[in-house]
This record gives structure tokens, C-alpha cells and sequence, in this order.
């Protein structure tokens, strides 16, 4: 009995040793990426922001202040003191309590999309996949579908009849992201099936479920991240999009798309500031999302690693 449990705990302690030196490596890979390292702070920093946003906004975001609508970047009140630090938009309101406000509305959308996309894709891949035949026409059938419309187009056809809301744009954005992970995860799971793991678990009698969620889905799971790293940025890409069109969250919350739209008109009337923040906001938080799945895929992909 003692020796079973000095092994057992000899198993934690390297796996658990080995877990800790996983973490060691990406860490020390990421610090030798000066780009990934840059993005990674940033988004951070962005996560900070969305999560502290009533500690941190200076102003309530939608309260109007008519005399002091379009006030330019580094305005002062009456005591000399900074009003707005990137300046007011036509109804008056802080630029920048809204572009903090903003970052809540983009990152909760992009997470939520991405997690309910993702887990939905890679259910039903790895189902097309395991089975096949029936199952696998089925499943890839409809995705095939769903490529043969443009996604914007689907989104804002969702929306008008669903109507606008933010769970409303959360569901229809997750909805269109399965096919990605569902490709993904059917091929992936069509190699691994194969292979004498999975042969030697069917040969024990495990049952199904557990050979595909237990053994296959973690040997596949390394692209499926790198495929969510990338698909955060387009959802934001889409969110704003979409309220851009008045189509995404109701008008009083504010979102980096929404500022966007609201600024078009004044974009001739050299008021640069009210465009300039929001576009930079999603220009940077898109940007940094696609070089940190640019760099997963790099580390997690074994076979680049063999050609360098």
C-alpha cells in the first residue's frame, strides 16, 4: 500500500513538475519575442481596463454635456484642471470614459463569441471526425452552407430579426465561428484516431466519450487555441463593424464601433480626435491579438520548429 502511494504521489510530482516547466518555457519563449511580449502587455492591460472600467473612467459615460459638445483632447475646466483628456463627442460626453467603457463591450463579446463558437466547432468536429460516414456528411454539409453565405451578411440578417441587444450579438457572432473549429477539430481527430493510443484504449473497452474527450480532444487541443487567438480579433473586428451599422448593442452603451459611427460626420470638420481614438483602440487590440496567435502558432506548432 505504501509503495502504491509513493508512486502515485512520484506521478503528481512530475506531472506537476512538468506542467511547471511547460509554463517555464512559454514564459521564456515569449520573453525572447519582443512583439508578442509588447502585445501580450497590452492586452493585459486592456483586460485591466475593461475589468476596473467604473474605477478608472473619470465621468459617467452618457452624461451629456450640450455647452461642451466636440471639446478638443487635453480640455481644462474652470480650475485648471483635465476635463477631458481626449476630448468630447457631439453630445458632450468624455471620449475617454467611453473608450474605457468600450473595451468591456469588445472583449466580453470577442471572449464569448469565441468560447461559444469554439466549443460548439470543436464538439462537432471531433464528432464528424470520430464517427464519420453519416455523421460526418451531416455536420460538414451544413458548414458548408454556412461558407456559402458572407458571414456579415448572416450577422446583420440575425440581428434584424432577433433585433439588437448584447446577447443577442454575442449569440449570433459565437453561431458563426463553428465551422472554423469544426474543420479544425474533424481533421485533427481524423489523424489522431488512428493512431495506437486511441487503438489501445478501444482494445481496453473504453467507451467513446471518453476516448474522444479524454484522450483525443488534448492532442488536438494546441491548434484550436491558436485558431481562438485569431478569431478574438476578427469577432472585435465584426462587433464594431456591426455597430458601426447600428446593428450591435443598444445605442447608450458604448462601444469602440459605436464612437465610430458617431464621429463619420465629423471626420471633414477637423475634429480628428473624435475618430482617431476608437479606430486606434480596435486597430492596436486587433493587431495585438494577431501577433500573439501568430506566436502560438509558431511555438506550438512542431513542425516549424523542425524547420528552423
Amino acid at each position: 500500500m505504501s509503495k502504491l502511494q509513493s508512486t502515485s504521489n512520484d506521478t503528481l510530482s512530475n506531472d506537476s513538475s512538468s506542467t511547471s516547466s511547460s509554463f517555464f518555457k512559454l514564459f521564456i519563449a515569449l520573453i525572447k519575442n519582443k512583439w508578442a511580449l509588447i502585445s501580450v502587455i497590452w492586452l493585459f492591460f486592456i483586460v485591466f481596463v475593461a475589468i476596473f472600467a467604473s474605477e478608472i473612467s473619470p465621468l459617467d459615460p452618457n452624461k451629456n454635456h450640450i455647452m461642451e459638445r466636440v471639446s478638443p483632447p487635453l480640455t481644462l475646466d474652470k480650475k485648471g484642471e483635465m476635463k477631458y483628456l481626449i476630448g468630447s463627442d457631439a453630445l458632450g460626453r468624455d471620449s475617454f470614459s467611453r473608450l474605457i467603457y468600450g473595451a468591456q463591450v469588445s472583449l466580453l463579446v470577442g471572449f464569448s463569441a469565441v468560447f461559444i463558437g469554439g466549443i460548439l466547432g470543436t464538439l462537432l468536429g471531433i464528432f464528424a471526425g470520430y464517427y464519420g460516414r453519416l455523421v460526418d456528411d451531416i455536420i460538414m454539409r451544413l458548414a458548408d452552407i454556412q461558407l456559402a453565405f458572407p458571414f456579415i451578411l448572416l450577422a446583420i440578417l440575425f440581428l434584424v430579426v432577433l433585433g439588437e441587444g448584447l446577447i443577442n450579438l454575442i449569440l449570433v457572432l459565437g453561431v458563426g465561428q463553428w465551422v472554423t473549429y469544426a474543420r479544425i477539430a474533424r481533421a485533427q481527430t481524423i489523424s489522431q484516431k488512428e493512431k495506437e493510443y486511441v487503438e489501445a484504449a478501444k482494445a481496453l473497452g473504453v467507451n467513446n466519450f471518453s476516448i474522444m474527450f479524454g484522450s483525443i480532444l488534448p492532442n488536438i487541443f494546441a491548434p484550436l487555441i491558436v485558431i481562438a487567438s485569431f478569431n478574438v480579433a476578427s469577432v472585435i473586428l465584426a462587433e464594431a463593424a456591426l455597430s458601426f451599422l447600428g446593428l450591435g448593442v443598444p445605442p447608450q452603451i458604448p462601444t469602440w464601433g459605436a464612437m465610430l459611427a458617431e464621429s463619420r460626420d465629423h471626420i471633414f470638420a477637423k475634429r480628428w480626435w473624435l475618430p482617431f481614438f476608437p479606430g486606434m483602440a480596435i486597430l492596436i487590440t486587433v493587431l495585438a491579438f494577431n501577433i500573439v496567435g501568430d506566436w502560438l502558432r509558431d511555438y506550438l506548432d512542431p513542425r516549424l520548429k523542425e524547420i528552423e
